[in-house]
């Protein structure tokens, strides 16, 4: 049906993919190609990452995104979220000819900010994307060797928070969703989550008053959505890192800063993750802290576990059926917003 000119899709999930919808998975290749099918088809995800080995030129990222929601469509699935990781400089995604900026700590104030926010969004945009794992909202102190300080904006909680600011009203002005990250802030930390899991012995009143400032301030300028980091708060959860802390993903912000925006877990094919716990212990921390979307951007294996884990799951309590079914309505709120009219019911 049509309203306003606009496609509506009207919504009525089977629990496959009430479940599937909460994943966000990476893939081989640079088509629509047998894995992505299978997923897709299987799986019934709520979106897909593209990383460097999926992209090699304008034509070719076009046709992939094209190809993959329409593939969505003729299985009577929802669109996708289709993300990338376009930060600037050491974490860029997409190949030249695109634009190559130099990165967040090489911007000199807002007018550089808006810059990078308004060719990022309108490349993105062109090549298929609606959603952006940006900005970094991370705060890289000057006296300690942060593992950010080749990502952030800066040593300054005002500065990162203004920049920030910037980028996410540039990139959603666009239809671009913009994820803020690493939440509630990996800027004080040395070891990095892509290896191992780092832990930061900062007590919650240090952690308001110095890392969750830029994260405060995007939540009022409408951020769409928040990636969890891969690090142990010892002062707020010291058993789990945040990316599968209830206390941390729905205690601190969901209720206690109030967001009702995406709340998406980093990576789980990680090291923080897959070097301390297994799959199926990941995706019930996911499940019960009430997390939206869980990434696991590399294991097909660890995908299809995943699924099937909260599909047992879901289907036997009736407290993370209601959890996924909210996860439910957000996504598909925000798939409303940015990509096509969908109603549910």
């Amino acid at each position: 049906m049509q309203e306003n000119g606009r496609k509506v899709l009207k919504v009525m999930p089977t629990l496959e993919q009430l479940i599937g919808q909460r994943l966000m998975v990476g893939f081989n290749g640079t088509d629509l190609n047998e894995d992505l099918r299978h997923l897709i088809k299987e799986l019934s995800p709520g979106g897909i990452i593209l990383f460097k080995r999926n992209l090699e030129s304008p034509d070719q990222i076009q046709r992939l995104c094209r190809d993959a929601q329409q593939y969505v469509a003729d299985c009577g699935l929802p669109p996708l979220f289709i993300a990338i990781d376009q930060e600037g400089g050491c974490v860029s995604r997409l190949p030249a000819p695109y634009t190559q900026f130099e990165g967040n700590p090489a911007m000199r104030g807002e007018e550089d900010a808006r810059r990078f926010a308004e060719i990022t969004g309108a490349e993105l945009s062109d090549a298929g994307f609606n959603m952006n794992m940006a900005p970094v909202l991370d705060i890289a102190p000057s006296d300690c060797n942060s593992i950010m300080a080749e990502r952030a904006f800066g040593p300054d909680p005002g500065w990162v928070s203004r920049l920030g600011n910037v980028v996410i009203e540039g990139l959603q002005r666009q239809r671009i969703m913009a994820v803020a990250k690493h939440f509630p802030g990996i800027g004080r930390t040395v070891l990095d989550s892509h290896t191992d899991l780092p832990s930061l012995a900062a007590d919650y009143e240090s952690l308001m008053a110095f890392d969750l400032l830029p994260f405060r301030e995007a939540i009022k300028h409408r951020v769409v959505g928040m990636m969890l980091s891969h690090i142990i708060y010892e002062g707020i959860d010291p058993k789990w890192p945040a990316s599968l802390s209830r206390r941390i993903a729905r205690d601190l912000l969901r209720r206690e800063l109030n967001f009702d925006g995406l709340v998406l877990t980093d990576d789980l094919d990680m090291g923080a993750i897959s070097g301390h716990f297994d799959i199926r212990t990941a995706i019930e921390r996911v499940m019960h802290a009430g997390i939206d979307i869980a990434l696991i951007c590399h294991s097909i294996d660890k995908m299809q576990i995943a699924f099937e884990h909260m599909l047992d799951a879901v289907s036997g309590s009736n407290t993370l059926r209601r959890s996924a079914n909210e996860s439910f309505d957000r996504i598909m709120k925000l798939k409303g917003r940015y990509l096509i009219s969908i109603e549910c019911g």
